[in-house]
């Protein structure tokens, strides 16, 4: 659609909070043509199991370095440019930089300028963000994945080691199905570690799922649990997955994975047993990471020897970059790639590789963060790429943001609306 002429007009840099309670940052970005106008506010979330691959958060004077340097350097140089060629605003953003991993500007501070000019461009032709940004007339919307169950880096010394026990409701008809399918597990999950652990507070790790006194395998089982018992309640499949987070559990010195909280270490090939055996005990739908970021050949190891039985999801080998996902293709290393916006910086980028990733039947898994903010720009870019599926956790303010907006996605979208296809 043609915006006869807006250009953007303002672009305002905020420091917020996320859900940790750390800063981020928040654009506002005002287009404008012949006295009309129209608005976009994005938000940029941060990680805790970052990949050492994807763009730099921050600069070195962290968010109030990159505020100044949008109000003295990129407000300027942006404003005028058409919001229609996001394309050449966010090719801008790279040269402003000058750096290959917006080590200047800071890539939160860049993700969140694309998203707010795209959402200006969206509001200025009179439709949501999906609409504007589809190249068609067809829309699908995601299976939700839902962090019920966390350790690792997200959770408490007592936590698993495997960083995130999720479930799927990948049996639903429906996205709003599936969403309370996810919330009914984390329920169940709630009351089958008070079973197991007297002393189970409620305590909660970084996406809102429960953080229990548990080893992997005894979390495993919890999860699968109440996936059954969903399953059964609500008469159709909900699976188990895993974020494995392997790179935090890589020792470069011993070139082994360390459970601490198992007291044991696994080499590379243990590594893959012990995942295979997860998958085929638990019949797992989704496993991501399940080897460190660097393992090129045992990520293709493991998803040959699961075949179609598995979605085998790289993050922190990939970073949402074109260059590593190439890298990965060439060798099967994984048949889904995890889709987040503010490891490579700008929507066009971000676009890339969705695109990549699609050209080689894999599945794009668009992503949320661990210290995020209501911001709920990832809903309508997985229904705009047609992405399968999202993983947006399964409660808390900043997760259902993006969970709600799907539902009111769906809702709008009518008879059109239809479920993706993971594979």
């Amino acid at each position: 659609m043609r915006l006869h002429g807006f250009t953007v007009k303002k672009l305002v840099a905020r420091k917020i909070l996320d859900s940790r309670g750390n800063p981020t940052i928040e654009i506002d970005a005002v287009a404008a043509s012949n006295g009309k106008v129209g608005f976009g506010r994005a938000a940029a979330p941060s990680g805790a199991s970052t990949g050492k691959h994807e763009v730099v958060a921050f600069p070195a004077g962290g968010p109030d370095a990159s505020i100044e340097m949008v109000r003295a350097t990129v407000a300027p140089r942006l404003t005028g440019k058409s919001v229609e060629k996001l394309e050449e605003i966010d090719s801008l953003l790279h040269e402003l930089d000058g750096t290959s991993n917006f080590s200047k500007l800071g890539g939160n501070a860049a993700v969140a300028i694309s998203m707010a000019v795209a959402k200006s461009a969206a509001a200025a032709s009179g439709l949501p963000l999906y609409r504007y940004l589809n190249e068609g007339d067809e829309y699908s919307l995601p299976y939700p994945i839902g962090n019920v169950l966390g350790g690792g880096a997200h959770a408490g010394k007592m936590a698993p080691d495997i960083q995130e026990f999720i479930s799927v409701g990948i049996g639903a008809q429906k996205f709003v199905d599936a969403v309370f399918a996810n919330a009914k597990v984390h329920k169940q999950v709630k009351a089958k570690i008070g079973e197991r652990d007297k002393t189970f507070t409620g305590g909660k790790g970084d996406e809102g799922a429960w953080a229990p006194n548990l080893d992997s395998l005894q979390a495993m089982e919890v999860v699968a649990e109440a996936c059954e018992q969903v399953t059964s309640e609500l008469g159709f499949e909900v699976r188990p997955a895993l974020d494995v987070a392997a790179s935090s559990l890589y020792d470069e010195k011993q070139k082994k994975y360390v459970y601490r909280r198992e007291g044991k270490t696994r080499d590379s090939g243990e590594q893959i047993d012990f995942v295979l055996d997860l998958i085929k005990t638990y019949k797992l739908f989704y496993v991501e990471d399940p080897m460190h970021e660097e393992d090129f050949e045992g990520f293709a190891e493991l998803t040959r020897k699961v075949g179609k039985d598995c979605l085998i999801c790289g993050d922190d080998i990939f970073v949402t970059n074109v260059k590593r996902i190439k890298m990965g293709m060439e060798v099967g290393a994984a048949n889904a790639v995890l889709i987040k916006p503010n490891q490579i910086g700008t929507l066009s980028d971000t676009l890339a590789a969705v695109k990549l990733t699609k050209d080689h039947n894999c599945a794009p898994t668009i992503s949320h963060r661990s210290g995020e903010t209501p911001d709920d720009t990832i809903a309508h870019l997985a229904v705009a790429w047609g992405c399968p599926l999202i993983k947006t956790g399964a409660v808390g303010g900043e997760r259902i943001a993006k969970l709600n907006e799907l539902i009111r996605i769906e809702e709008e979208l009518g008879a059109k609306a239809k479920m993706g296809r993971p594979r």
